[in-house]
């Protein structure tokens, strides 16, 4: 998805099947899901009992939203550096058409995607950017006074990249979606995995524990065992408390059927709340030439700018723009060699 921060957190997602419709919700594409959720987070939660039904509402719910998300996005546009000065939101991504042709050139499943297919002249894509807000306020000359101007909101747009493509307006769309389910997944992996790591920590901090005891028991405190029988050392009666809480923190996490039983309620709590973890906002801005916000009053020249905004509340924290494109082939630029880098491995 053209979403994350160079789509970092779903790298690993790019290219598999599209198992997602955007336009329907079939007893299969539930199917799916669910079995796709199961084998990304832990293949072991299918010996609970009853699973399936027990994620089959949270999957539904997920799909459908992320099924009205998609549908709902802005139709492509034309992505070309012939229409880089007449796209709003191309001169607003890119400060020079020179730039749009560089994001293109450097996207690697670009490349890929127009090798697989050398029959295909076009290709639908999801460019994305970096987005960042600045707030600034400048100085202006008033006669002989100087006064600080309003503050201004300046957006940055910066990164670009091009990891999704396709055939067609439908199958991105797909391909979003399905990276969106699988990206939800991984909220509740990240979430699981949090309580894996505390478990394993008690358990290790317990074995320890349970070490030092023993050799506490062995040897007793100084030349005491040597003589007789020695009172517990105030060390022995610590790590007995120790472990007393050790073992009743476990007890709380439960044992290996309550640990999938928790994992199971996590990921359907994930999918059940998918718009708390992702969402897609339709903005429209003005934007001048140097990308500062104006209103309909200003006299700058300025366009009304309008993209989507992939907004990811789960780990890390993301904001991406991005718009769905369709480019012609010939958009892409040669692929040169890059002879100053070349010679270092030489």
């Amino acid at each position: 998805m053209e979403v994350v921060q160079t789509m970092g957190l779903l790298d690993w997602f790019i290219n598999r099947p599209a198992q997602f419709d955007p336009d329907a919700l079939s007893d299969e594409v539930v199917a799916k899901a669910i079995d796709k959720a199961i084998t990304l987070t832990n293949p072991r939660l299918k010996l609970v009992d009853g699973y399936q039904e027990r994620l089959r509402g949270p999957v539904k719910q997920c799909v459908d939203y992320l099924r009205r998300a998609l549908t709902d996005l802005p139709a492509e546009i034309e992505v070309s550096v012939a229409n880089w000065s007449s796209e709003p939101v191309l001169h607003a991504f890119f400060a020079r058409p020179e730039e749009l042709s560089s994001a293109l050139g450097h996207s690697r499943n670009l490349r890929t995607f127009f090798g697989k297919y050398p029959e295909l002249d076009q290709a639908c894509i999801v460019l994305g950017m970096t987005y960042n807000e600045r707030h600034t306020r400048g100085l202006s000359l008033r006669g002989d006074d100087v006064r600080l101007d309003p503050t201004q909101t300046v957006i940055d747009f910066s990164v670009p990249r091009v990891r999704i493509c396709g055939h067609t307006d439908q199958e991105v769309r797909r391909l979003l979606g399905t990276q969106s389910f699988e990206y939800l997944v991984a909220q509740a992996m990240t979430e699981i995995s949090e309580v894996r790591s505390e478990r394993q920590e008690l358990e290790d901090s317990r074995n320890l524990i349970r070490a030092r005891l023993r050799l506490l028991q062995q040897q007793g405190p100084g030349l005491g065992s040597v003589f007789g029988d020695a009172p517990d050392s105030p060390e022995q009666l610590k790590l007995e408390s120790r472990l007393l809480e050790n073992e009743r923190q476990l007890e709380e996490l439960g044992g290996s059927q309550e640990a999938l039983e928790s994992e199971l309620d996590a990921l359907c709590k994930v999918l059940e709340n998918s718009q708390s973890y992702l969402t897609f906002e339709r903005r429209r801005l003005r934007l001048n030439t140097l990308n500062v916000v104006v209103d309909e009053s200003s006299t700058d020249v300025a366009s009304d700018v309008e993209f989507t905004m992939a907004v990811l509340s789960g780990t890390p924290k993301v904001r991406r723009a991005f718009v769905i494109g369709r480019m012609k082939r010939s958009e892409l630029p040669a692929l040169k060699l890059d002879i100053a880098n070349a010679e270092r491995f030489l």
